[in-house]
């Protein structure tokens, strides 16, 4: 049976992960959302508008929402199908794209409720790294001890159970 932690870890991956690439497509095409993909070009119209250095350096609302709906997708389907290391990347990157979004809102004067969403995936997306990154607990193997050529348990494993007594 899987141990809790791994079923915890399982879950919020695939969870996240799902999540991430519907966001990810509602940016990238209109099939899933008519209206939440005018939504999403509105929002990044405003966000390279709010941040002048964007159009300096020659990024266009098209490529901002483009390129974090890409990354959405990517990092989504890693989560959700791909084992092992990569999805604590994918995991980081998308910690760092929900911040980097939270900044955009904060920056654009958006209420509350318009990024609350982000929030919440933001703690979630912290939720599963620091589980992921936790050691997994292992039982302690048997130990010998050497005493005069002689192998011995050690003391805590040689001690009597609670209620009997060792007689020598």
């Amino acid at each position: 049976m899987a141990s809790p932690r791994t079923v915890t870890i399982v879950a919020l991956s695939v969870a996240l992960g799902l999540f991430f690439v519907f966001m990810g497509t509602i940016k990238l095409t209109p099939r899933l959302s008519k209206d939440a993909y005018n939504e999403m070009k509105r929002a990044y119209k405003s966000y390279v508008r709010a941040l002048p250095i964007l159009k300096k350096m020659g990024v266009s609302s098209i490529l901002l929402r483009k390129s974090i709906g890409a990354l959405e997708v990517a990092c989504g389907i890693v989560m959700t199908l791909v084992p092992g290391r990569p999805k604590d990347v994918a995991n980081f990157f998308l910690l760092l794209l929900v911040l980097a979004v939270l900044f955009f809102h904060q920056l654009v004067g958006d209420p509350l409720k318009r990024y609350a969403h982000a929030l919440v995936f933001g703690i979630l997306l912290t939720c599963r790294l620091l589980i992921a990154r936790q050691p997994e607990d292992q039982p302690p193997e048997k130990r010998i001890l050497l005493v005069n050529g002689d192998e011995q348990p050690l003391a805590h494993e040689a001690a009597p159970e609670k209620g009997k007594v060792k007689v020598s």
